[in-house]
């Protein structure tokens, strides 16, 4: 199969330690979001797909930081029970978390699109599920693994750069039923090289699988399209209780190659195909731009529920990237959002940006903003937060320095923007806060500013706050830093990070490639 040089790969490593069993927190799991040990806080996922994992280059690890006193846990593919480590799999290349054996214990979904099957399906890839436990992430219920060509799996063929786990969504549906979705988009369907699909998983007892791509008609309605070589469909993939929206960046329209659309589905399954609702491109109806060569319309997406807003209703909030947009600069990149109701109608509620009235900086060739996204909104609170990633940022002469955006979903975007880039910290001792403090609203991110830092590369947004990794630059700086939710003050972010996870503190070992690449 032919390798798209669009699709972006992470690789990493790890240490050879073995899985151990954190000291028991509790008797029973709480239910909260993100706690795989059950003690009742919320725990950290951070990938580092490009280190070296018993001694095996580019293998992959899977950092687990528990937010209570039980410390942290390296997984590698050992160490996971997830066969072992081969050169260049990428474990943790994607990541995510839900509940998949309603246990109450949050488990952990991990991607390694580049692991290979068998010896002639190179980089066809591999998903596992680690199972949460009161005695801690993978002491539990045996790893589950997920393997074309093998039960529940077995009649879709392991082909060489299918890319199986590419992008992970989990969570649970309206009705409560456990789901995970996995991409890849380097599947060929028929004649249609790199043209993408994703296998739908649903249930917790008994996991069924449904393969869904753009060449499929079934009982449940026709998926919207159809398959071409490179739509890469399923690059992207954002969730909420009742619908999901699928990114194929290299989605041709008319004559624009690359343009970009994304589909929308629920999750209503008939013989285990979820609902096709309506796919989105920038030449759709009421859609603000317009298709051109290169947009990537969908590279990233992210969504909230909207269920209980007076604005909204029962509806998704979705945001759409477009970091290949040409503004008044080649590839500045926007950010559309929009409405989704229960028959997949779209309603475009927000272009947003760098140009836009009382937006932080001004849009430059090359930003790429909307390169990546992460939202959250509380359960049962209407506010909602939006980061838009700008890893392309050139700022105080420094090339791809990178920077990432944060706004209020539901209110008007300028309103609301806070800009965090990685800039020079005082040192806590200055502040008496025991954080670095940036000297400036503009330097917020903690760490030395330099060149391609590519800031805004690793977004991650959950009830705790925004995630924003650095894994890439000066090995020293690499880290991923957590900021609280700005309630108080009506922007997303606010205050310096509530913590930062570093390579060599605080029990994480120092080795590392490309720590915080993917975190949850």
């Amino acid at each position: 199969m032919a390798v798209s040089a669009a699709v972006l790969a992470f690789t990493l490593s790890a240490g050879p330690e073995p899985l151990g069993v954190p000291a028991a927190a509790a008797t029973a799991c709480t239910g909260v979001d993100s706690d795989f040990n059950g003690d009742g806080i919320p725990d950290t996922a951070i990938a580092d797909p490009e280190a070296t994992a018993n001694g095996v280059a580019k293998a992959g690890v899977v950092h687990i930081v528990y937010g209570g006193p039980a410390g942290t846990l390296t997984l590698t593919q050992e160490a996971a029970q997830a066969g072992p480590s081969e050169a260049d799999d990428r474990f943790g290349h994607a990541l995510a978390v839900y509940d998949a054996n309603l246990d109450g214990c949050a488990d952990l979904a991990i991607g390694s699109p580049y692991e290979d099957v068998g010896t002639t399906a190179v980089d066809s890839g591999r998903v596992v599920v680690v199972y949460g436990s009161t005695a801690g992430l993978g002491a539990g219920k045996a790893t589950v693994e997920y393997v074309q060509q093998t039960a529940p799996l077995a009649p879709l063929a392991a082909e060489a750069h299918d890319w199986f786990g590419y992008a992970l969504e989990a969570g649970k549906t309206r009705a409560g039923v456990p789901f995970l979705i996995a991409s890849m988009p380097g599947e060929d369907v028929g004649t249609g090289i790199d043209a993408g699909g994703l296998v739908y998983f649903s249930g917790s007892t008994t996991v069924t699988a449904g393969v869904v791509n753009q060449d499929q008609s079934t009982t449940a309605g026709a998926v919207p399209d159809a398959v071409e070589s490179y739509d890469r469909f399923g690059e992207s993939i954002t969730a909420t209780p009742d619908y999901f929206a699928v990114g194929s960046p290299g989605e041709g329209i008319g004559t624009a190659e690359q343009a970009g659309s994304v589909t929308l589905f629920n999750h209503a399954l008939t013989s285990n195909i979820p609902k096709p609702l309506n796919a989105i491109t920038q030449d759709s109806p009421n859609v603000t731009g317009g298709c051109e060569i290169g947009d990537g319309f969908g590279t990233a997406l992210a969504a909230v529920d909207s269920t209980g807003s007076i604005a909204l209703g029962n509806k998704m909030l979705l945001a759409v990237g477009t970091p290949g947009e040409d503004l008044t600069n080649v590839d500045g990149g926007s950010v559309q959002l929009f409405s989704i109701d229960s028959a997949g109608a779209y309603t475009e509620t927000a272009w947003i940006d760098q140009d836009g009235a009382n937006i932080d900086d001004k849009v430059e060739a090359g930003d790429y903003f909307g390169q990546r996204l992460a939202a959250y909104r509380p359960k049962g609170v209407s506010p909602a937060y939006l980061a838009i990633g700008v890893p392309g940022q050139d700022s105080d002469g420094f090339a791809d320095r990178g920077a990432v955006h944060t706004f209020m979903m539901f209110e008007p975007t300028g309103a609301t923007d806070r800009l965090l880039k990685p800039g020079m910290p005082l040192e806590p001792e200055e502040t008496g806060s025991g954080y670095p403090s940036p000297p400036s609203p503009d330097n917020i991110i903690p760490a030395v500013a330099g060149e391609r830092l590519y800031a805004g590369l690793s977004l991650s947004a959950n009830a705790e706050g925004l995630y924003v990794g650095l894994p890439y630059g000066p090995p020293e700086g690499s880290a991923v830093h957590l900021f609280g939710w700005g309630l108080r003050d009506n922007t997303a972010a606010a205050g310096p990070p509530r913590r930062t996870f570093k390579p060599g503190l605080n029990g994480l070992p120092a080795e590392h490639n490309a720590f915080g690449a993917v975190t949850r």
